[in-house]
């Protein structure tokens, strides 16, 4: 029989009530106005981890918000388990969205309604008091532990990836814990062994000097806007399919093990489309599943075109300038400097007559991908299946975390990606919530599996 942690109810409501008061600070990392917040929440945070028993609490400062670190390091001849999580949030905005006001954590049923909630209070939390039971029920931990965690991911993470690259050798670790992803489904547990990474960029199309009247100039002059949109389909067909030359070269497929794994998920294509997506049809490359194309494929993304006149009432002009923003996801194999040359090279080729295009990199973060035949993966992924109904899958992630990658290459250790998260969360959106029930077993997994840990690392 798998071990359990004992959580009393009058537990389980001060644990939530604790929970409730991280949420409530408005730890915005990207707006100056709530630099203290950050700092309450990195402070909170540091009690937290003296309350658990752990040692050593304490903020790192240096530019940008504090790290907050801890350790208990008295498991003699055990692994050490670094666990990482982040205290900052997204803004909340649209604030006229949320049912219920974002810093006031509301309870709906088994979900709790809050910013933060799942992205990453409530998963931070988690670990910390799954932490905190263990050295209350034995007076120790079963391996060594160290913490790491951050105030600036929602932004810039400058703070942590720059100590890392200073201090790393501090803080020696066989394996690294993140709690900052989701379960494929609910009921159906996962680990995350692949990110894909981002290139964003930045592109300004110039054509006449100024804004001309397009009656006397219509038909001669360069239109900036119309060159942007040519030039944004010169990149990618109305079929998906990216038009940058050798853009596949280095792309790593995923084997064909893993393949079969993510077709045997519970995947409803008609579901993602109508709950997930709401429009009338996907689109995308042509020839791979829907989630080939989200967990292995890399992208080419316009997140906007700004130029000419968009304001209210007719304003003939001809624009001189616009302005593309782009990105690009990038998966194993693709390395972020190579896939700028390449895009710079493909924007000479689909730049029209009478205009300039120049690129300007806005920020980039490398893809990851974790050896799931490490042991430290497969005992995560058997630790996984104990506490659920299903059996848990190795799956990957859309999305960037590019601490992963920091973690992987500064400390030469796996990055253990625990989803707790479900798909509908909302993150970084109104009504961003955290199942509870996962909160609960998300505790138990990480006992578990550092018991696991102490006997088979």
């Amino acid at each position: 029989m798998r071990p359990t942690l004992t959580l009393t109810e009058a537990g389980r409501h001060q644990t939530l009530e604790e929970l409730k008061a991280f949420l409530r600070i408005p730890s915005i990392s990207a707006q100056p106005e709530h630099k203290e917040d950050v700092r309450a929440a990195a402070e909170w945070l540091k009690s937290a981890l003296e309350r658990a028993g752990l040692e050593h609490a304490r903020l790192i400062e240096g530019e940008g918000h504090p790290l907050v670190a801890a350790d208990w390091l008295h498991a003699s001849g055990k692994p050490t388990v670094l666990f990482y999580g982040h205290y900052d949030v997204q803004p909340p905005d649209p604030l006229d969205e949320w049912q219920s006001a974002p810093f006031e954590p509301e309870l709906r049923g088994e979900n709790l309604y809050a910013r933060g909630a799942a992205d990453d209070k409530g998963p931070t939390l988690l670990w910390v008091k799954a932490l905190e039971a263990l050295i209350a029920s034995s007076g120790e931990l079963p391996v060594n532990v160290r913490v790491l965690c951050e105030g600036e991911e929602e932004s810039n993470g400058e703070h942590i990836a720059q100590w890392l690259d200073e201090h790393a050798s501090e803080i020696p670790s066989d394996a690294v814990i993140v709690c900052d992803t989701e379960m494929f489904a609910k009921d159906w547990p996962s680990i995350t062994v692949g990110l894909r990474g981002i290139v964003y960029v930045e592109i300004e199309v110039r054509g006449a000097r100024a804004d001309l009247h397009s009656g006397q100039y219509g038909g001669t002059a360069p239109n900036a806007v119309m060159a942007a949109a040519e030039i944004v389909t010169a990149l990618k067909d109305r079929d998906g399919c990216i038009r940058v030359n050798h853009f596949f070269d280095d792309v790593i497929a995923p084997s064909e093990e893993e393949l079969a794994q993510w077709a045997a998920l519970p995947f409803d294509e008609e579901a993602y489309l109508e709950e997930e997506i709401g429009s009338t049809s996907l689109t995308g490359e042509p020839g791979y599943s829907v989630l080939e194309r989200v967990w292995a494929r890399p992208t080419l993304e316009v997140h906007g075109i700004r130029g000419g006149y968009t304001g209210e009432g007719s304003k003939t002009v001809i624009p001189a300038r616009a302005t593309i923003k782009l990105s690009c996801r990038l998966v194993p194999g693709q390395i972020a400097g190579d896939i700028v040359r390449r895009l710079e090279d493909a924007l000479k080729l689909a730049t029209p007559a009478g205009v300039t295009a120049s690129l300007t990199v806005l920020g980039s973060a490398p893809a990851s991908l974790v050896d799931p035949s490490h042991p430290c993966l497969k005992l995560a992924l058997e630790t996984m299946s104990a506490h659920f109904p299903n059996p848990a899958s190795f799956i990957r992630s859309g999305g960037a975390i590019p601490i992963v990658g920091k973690f992987q290459s500064t400390l030469k250790a796996p990055c253990i990606l625990f989803g707790f998260g479900l798909p509908d969360d909302n993150l970084h959106a109104p009504n961003e919530k955290f199942y509870i029930p996962n909160f609960w077993r998300g505790m138990e997994v990480i006992a578990d599996y550092l018991r696991r840990l102490a006997i088979h690392g």
